[in-house]
């Protein structure tokens, strides 16, 4: 398992990305990488530096605008080569089915929870599959 793993994280509101930081710490779990944060504020930078490579997982945020993360999701599924895991944040736990529209792997509801968050973040960072929270 690589040391260091690059996460992007995706909102138009910087309260959200930092809640994101400050929930995950610098390692989601004990046997996952300690983890650096990529932060995007608008899709055409989310495009940008997942082109660039070297992102591992992706936290969209599913209430952003005016790209919600949903429609990020599905479109950086269909058009990123090895696209990588994304864990969709959700406005409420009801909306989880729609996640399955946007490919997410893992899905976790606002307001955020700092231990599923984690838990979720470090399944995608493992490899596990469907990590939803």
């Amino acid at each position: 398992m690589q040391s260091t793993a690059t996460v992007l994280v995706y909102s138009d509101d910087a309260s959200t990305r930092e809640q994101v930081r400050l929930a995950v710490g610098r390692r989601p779990a004990a046997d996952a990488p300690s983890v650096e944060y990529v932060e995007c504020a608008t899709l055409p930078a989310v495009l940008s530096e997942l082109e660039k490579g070297g992102i591992d997982v992706c936290v969209l945020d599913g209430e952003a605008a005016p790209a919600g993360g949903m429609g990020v999701g599905r479109q950086i599924k269909d058009e990123i080569y090895n696209c990588p895991p994304v864990l969709l944040l959700i406005g409420r736990p009801q909306d989880a089915w729609l996640a399955t529209w946007s490919r997410a792997e893992a899905v976790v509801a606002h307001p955020l929870d700092p231990v599923a968050l984690a838990d979720a973040l470090a399944g995608l960072l493992r490899g596990d599959v469907n990590s939803a929270a």
